[in-house]
């Protein structure tokens, strides 16, 4: 038996309990910083929900408004298309804007700007060159089979009679 033997496994025993302990810390930390998120999305939740409630009470008083001067139906339908409106622009502002947008510009879709704008949202590089087709044609071996002939009519028109 060799004299280091039995430090051998007293390495084993601390190297496990240091994992364990650091098992544990990391455990406590993440579980306190999960209370702390869970705290922040529940008042979230809750300031959503009465901001909802204020909206719907004020569009309520807005249709009520109107209503003083034109039949009910009519107002509320006014308010209906105004929250309507409200909506699609508060949509369209929360949507990321494209910088230099190229449909504007009346460019193509698909043409260089589609490469440009590809290029600057993968970091900035433009796509590998795309290699030039063989001026040479395939060898005879290399094609898969015979060509049918070409048919003699062409195939969108109609064929009268026989």
């Amino acid at each position: 038996m060799k004299p280091l033997d039995h430090l051998e496994h007293l390495d084993k025993h601390l190297v496990d309990e240091l994992a364990q302990v650091a098992r544990e810390t990391v455990r406590d930390e993440l579980r306190e910083q999960t209370r702390k998120q869970r705290r922040k999305a529940a008042l979230y939740a809750a300031s959503g929900a009465l901001a909802l409630y204020a909206g719907a009470a004020l569009a309520l008083a807005v249709g009520l408004a109107l209503a003083l001067g034109l039949p009910g139906w009519a107002a509320a339908l006014i308010t209906a298309v105004v929250l309507g409106a409200l909506a699609y622009v508060l949509r369209g502002m929360a949507r990321p804007s494209r910088p230099g947008t190229d449909r504007a510009a009346g460019m193509a879709p698909g043409g260089d700007s589609a490469r440009q704008t590809a290029a600057g949202a993968v970091g900035g590089m433009p796509y590998p060159p795309v290699p030039p087709a063989p001026s040479v044609p395939p060898a005879e071996s290399a094609a898969p089979g015979p060509v049918p002939p070409r048919p003699t009519d062409a195939p969108d028109v109609p064929r009268r009679g026989a």
